[in-house]
Order: structure tokens, then sequence, then C-alpha cells
């Protein structure tokens, strides 16, 4: 029989092999039933699954079947399900979310292994469990019993929910539960379909943080600061009231950066903006705006001077050094500009434009300074922008020179040194004198390329007038700002242009102000022992408008004071005997010490004479020469040993 069968074209020839095998078992006695599912043809030509059955009903003198009888059932669409079926399960295996199957009591009667990742419960251990072993303490058990309602009611429920995990912990879960019905009993399920958001939530909490405040101090930033002063101004429409806003910026933080390094500075500014809290009050709104600046945003104000007197206090909390640690502390203030609505402006980016505009006015005028913005203020603001820009593009242009100006030695008659002082002939703006730009350059960093030049420039000429016959000796002094001090690659810099011009270090003197050695006395020390190092000397400009100590001065490797103007004018003047007195001080201090001194501003015969008195070393001034372009200076060089005598004949004493 199974051989016949075996040639039987109705059967698929794929499913024969598997046909025969089951016809033989059962032939052989070992099934009790033929049973299998194959292909046949169908009247249509086109293959169809069947589910055949049978059993002997004939057989032979020796016991063998010559008959059988049976059924064969159409079962492509129960094949079709089956395969549906299959690959659903399959699908619901693989899903990255979490996939369980309740009851209509909410019991757990299937789940996918996505399921036990995310929940920690093996699939075994929630069979037959209600939901509410995952339900979290975050959520009353209110709010459990209404998403349960609401799913009966309306078959469908979606939202967010706090799951508890089997360790302990909680996670955030966005859930969408659906009704469906079991094809077999017709009985209601609960499809539950689950991921876990804890990750995505933390993630966009710390992106919508970032985007509204600022993570090194803690404060809003100013996307929330225009936020926050957009809804003070709202409320200060409705009630007709005054608002301010306080823009400050603190005075020097780059050198902090420059000297101590950006994580130190980082330290600071948190130091800082916790003081500026701590005077303004937690009620207020304080925020920053970048790098040092801060703003300050006052509602509720029924006067104008009460935001003055704001500032006043905030001026007065930096009065106190800011203590990093036992180690570290720091003396920094702010400048502080002043805006007001309605006076001012009306929206947020002019209240605080307006406010930027009056810190600079404040920069102005000195350290520890407030000022309220007025409208003039912003002609100087779009000056002071257009003169930023323009000094941008003065090295390119051409628009910077150099003037010279001799120092005198008064006791041996010759020019000892000259002083290399910048000039700008801005084709924009005219002659631009040094105290606006210079200032200017110092703010932006600019002074640093502008610094550059001017020593590139000074040796250069230096080198022309050697070449020209000048004395081998002569001097040529450099200005030499904060910024420049604290930069770490100054040294570097002075000794590639030294040696790009092959000149002994000795002949170049960098001259930098007496508040800047007191202000930065750790760093300034250390800088000051690399030059000396170096060979090059250092001179202390303006001596006697700071408060350096003796032992201060003693400890710095310099060379020589530089006496400021301030005190050279009284010298002979017969009513002002304050001084002579302290310049003759001056004089015997730097020689106790060692020290050269250079008289700055001599005018007069008179002046010079009291300074040959008490033994000054060096004088500088109109009476020895204006500043000069190169060439005239070289030519004064040349000329200068003829009109020593005139120089240092004796004056009048004076009274």
């Amino acid at each position: 029989m199974h051989t016949v069968l075996a040639k039987d074209p109705r059967i698929h020839p794929d499913d024969l092999p598997h046909v025969r095998r089951q016809l033989v078992a059962y032939l052989r006695g070992e099934l009790s039933v033929f049973e299998c599912e194959h292909r046949i043809r169908g009247e249509d030509g086109d293959w169809q699954w069947v589910r055949t059955r049978g059993r002997a009903v004939m057989h032979n003198a020796n016991g063998r079947v010559r008959r059988m009888a049976g059924t064969a059932r159409n079962i492509d669409t129960l094949r079709e399900l089956e395969s549906q079926r299959q690959i659903a399960a399959e699908v619901l295996r693989n899903m990255r979310e979490s996939v369980a199957v309740l009851d209509d009591e909410f019991h757990f009667i299937a789940a996918n292994p996505a399921f036990s990742q995310m929940s920690g419960y093996d699939v075994d251990e929630v069979i037959g469990q209600d939901t509410a072993i995952l339900n979290s303490d975050r959520h009353p058990p209110e709010f459990y019993q209404a998403a349960r309602d609401a799913i009966r009611r309306q078959a469908s429920w979606s939202g967010e929910m706090w799951q508890r995990h089997k360790d302990g912990r909680d996670f955030l879960c966005a859930m969408q539960c659906n009704a469906i019905e079991d094809p077999g009993t017709r009985q209601r399920l609960y499809m539950l379909v689950t991921s876990d958001i804890t990750e995505r939530r933390r993630i966009e909490q710390e992106l919508r943080y970032l985007a509204n405040f600022d993570p090194l101090t803690g404060l809003p930033n100013r996307t929330q600061l225009a936020e926050r002063l957009s809804q003070a101004i709202v409320q200060a429409r409705r009630s007709g009231g005054m608002l301010a806003v306080l823009f400050l910026d603190l005075d020097n933080f780059k050198d902090i950066n420059d000297s101590h390094g950006h994580a130190t500075g980082d330290r600071v500014l948190r130091a800082a903006a916790q003081r500026l809290r701590d005077v303004v009050g937690a009620q207020r709104t304080v925020a920053r705006i970048s790098g040092d600046e801060f703003a300050v945003v006052l509602d509720n104000l029924t006067a104008a001077e009460e935001a003055d007197r704001c500032a006043r206090r905030i001026l007065d909390a930096f009065e106190a050094p800011l203590q990093l640690d036992e180690r570290h502390e720091f003396v920094i203030s702010p400048s502080i500009g002043i805006s007001l609505f309605p006076d001012h402006a009306q929206v947020p980016t002019d209240l605080i434009k307006h406010a930027d505009t009056a810190m600079y006015r404040a920069k102005r005028r000195g350290k520890r300074n407030y000022a309220r913005y007025s409208p003039d203020m912003d002609r100087d603001s779009r000056r002071r922008t257009s003169r930023i820009a323009a000094l941008r593009r003065a090295i390119e242009r051409e628009e910077l020179s150099l003037v010279y100006q001799p120092e005198l030695h008064l006791t041996q008659g010759r020019i000892h040194s000259v002083e290399a002082l910048l000039r700008w002939n801005s084709t924009d703006h005219g002659t631009v004198p040094p105290g606006e730009f210079i200032p200017l350059a110092e703010e932006t960093g600019l002074i640093i390329p502008l610094g550059e030049w001017v020593l590139d420039q000074a040796c250069r000429t230096l080198v022309a007038w050697r070449a020209a016959g000048a004395d081998p000796a002569l001097k040529m002094a450099v200005n030499i700002s904060a910024v420049q001090l604290l930069r770490s690659d100054l040294p570097d810099t002075v000794a590639r242009i030294l040696q790009r011009h092959a000149l002994p270090p000795g002949v170049l003197e960098l001259e930098l102000i007496e508040s800047v050695l007191m202000s930065h006395a750790e760093q300034a020390l250390r800088r000051l022992h690399v030059f000396r190092e170096l060979g090059v000397s250092i001179a202390v400009d303006d001596f006697g408008t700071g408060y350096s100590s003796l032992s201060y001065l003693h400890r710095l490797p310099i060379d020589t004071l530089k006496i400021d103007k301030t005190f050279i004018d009284g010298v002979a003047a017969p009513d002002d005997h304050d001084d002579a007195t302290i310049t003759s001080t001056i004089i015997a201090m730097a020689r106790t010490l060692g020290l050269a001194t250079v008289a700055e501003g001599v005018e007069t015969p008179a002046q010079l004479a009291f300074l040959q008195r008490h033994g000054c070393d060096i004088a500088q001034g109109f009476h020895i020469s204006r500043p000069l372009p190169g060439d005239d200076c070289q030519h004064f060089l040349e000329t200068a040993p003829a009109r020593a005598g005139h120089w240092l004949d004796p004056a009048p004493t004076p009274a």
C-alpha cells in the first residue's frame, strides 16, 4: 500500500516522504491511528493543506492491510492562523517593549522577556499575580484605581506611571493598555505595553535644566533670566510698579583665570555667585549671563533709589575677600550698571542691554562703582564698539606707531634709555589717546597681540639705532600690562623677539605699574624671577601711587623705581613740601634697596635740580624731550651729548 501511495500524484512531492513514514509506522503497529498533515492538489489544481486520519478496514489472510478508510480535512485556514500565531509569538518574544497580557481582574496571564528584564520578575513569578505587585509609593492607591477604572470604562488607557522593580527601586514607565478578546473563550483581556522611560526623562530634565540654568553656579542663565524678566514686566505693568535690572561684571577676573587657571577661576565664580545670592536674597532673581557677568532682577520697587541702594550693598559685600579655602582667598569687585522699567526700556532684551551699557560707564569710573543708565550712554557704547572693531584692524591697517621718550642719566650726563610709547592714528576715529584705547585693548584681550607688536617694533628700532652708531648700552623700555604679565608665554615671547633681532637681554627693560604687582603679588613674583633669569631688567612704573611695602619690594627681582609725575609736579613749588618730602624719601629708600630711580614728568630746570641734589639717578620728561618718532629720536640721540651741559646746569634751590 505504501508503494502505491508513494506514487500518488495528488500528494505534494515534498510531503510524500513524511506521509510514507507515518503510514509505515501505522502499518507496523507503532501508531494506533494514521494521522498526517500534508498538501494535496485540489480540484482547481492548487495545493491545499489537509489533515488526514484513517484506519485499516480490511486485512488479507496473512493479516496485512488491504484497505483503509478515513477523512481528509482542509486545514489551510488553521495553518494560516497557526503561522500568524507563531510569528506573533516570535515578535512578542523579541520586542524591546515590555508586553503583558492581563485577565479582566488585572492578573498576569502572559508576559514577554522584555517584561522580565524591565521589572526584575521572571514570567513564572507573576503569572496569576495582581499587577499591584509593581505599584510604587510615588503614586497614591487612588491613582492606580483610577487607571483601572478608566481602562474598564474606555477599553483603553495611556500615560506615565511609576512602577517598582523587584529590587525595590522605582522606575518611570510610559504605558499603553488596550482591551482585547480571547478568540476561544470570548473573555475580555488586557494587553499592557510598557517602556521604561526613567533615563529618557532624566536626560530630558537635564537638558531642560541646562537650557535654563548655568551648570557651574546653579544660577538661571540668560534664557531663564529673559523669561523671569518678562514675567516681572507683565506683573509691573498690571500693578503700575517699577523694576530694575542690575548688570554686574567682575573687575579683572580674567587675570585670575590667566594666573591661577580656569579651575580656580570657576571656584571664584561659584563663590561670587553665592555672595550675590546672600546679598540680594532668595526671593530675587540672580542670573549668570556669561563668563564673569551676572544680572539681578529687582521687582516691586517704589523708587529708583532702591536699586542704587542694592548696588551699594553688593559693592560693600565684595569688600571682603572671597575665601575659597584656608589657603586661597581673592579680593574681587564688581562694576554694576542699572536700568529701570518702565523708564529706560519696555522689553527684557533692551533692559539687559541698557544695564550692560551702564556697567561699562561704571567700569570707566574705576573699580567698585555703579552707574544708572541714561540715553547718552548709547552714544558712548556705539563709539566704544566701533573703536574696538577699529582697534582689531589697526595693526593690519598700519595705523599704530611708536614714539620714544629719552631718559637722561643725571650723574653720567648721557641718555640712559628711551621709553617706547604706543600711538594710534585711526582712519575712522582720528588720533585716539592711549588712555582710551589701552583700557579697551586690555578688556578685550587685544593687548596681547598689540603688546607683542610693540615689543617687536621697539627692538627693531633699537637694532637700527645701534647700527647707526647709538650707544650700545642704551636701553629700550617697554610697558607691560597685567594681562600680558600673567600670560604664561610672555617670557617665551620676549626671548623669541630678542633672539629674532639678535639683541642682548640686558638692553630691554619691562615696565609694570605698581598696582599690578600688588594685586597679583605671588604670580608677579614668580614671573619676574623668570625675567631675571632671562637677563631682562624690570622697572616699577607710577611708584608711590600704590601701597607697596618695603618688605614686598625687597622680595621683588626689580631694578628700577619710576617716581610718578604727581609727586614730581610739586617738588620745586615753594608751598608744597609734601611732594618734596615723599620724592626724597622714595629716592633714599630705593638707594637703600639697591634700586635705581627714574623721575617721570620732569618739566622745569628747578625740578631737575631738586632731583640732582637728592641723588635721583635718571630723569624723564618734557624738559629733556617730548616723545619723538623713531627717526627724530635717533637724531636726538646723536646730538644729545652736546646738550648735556645745558640740562645739568644748576637751578635755584626751591624754597
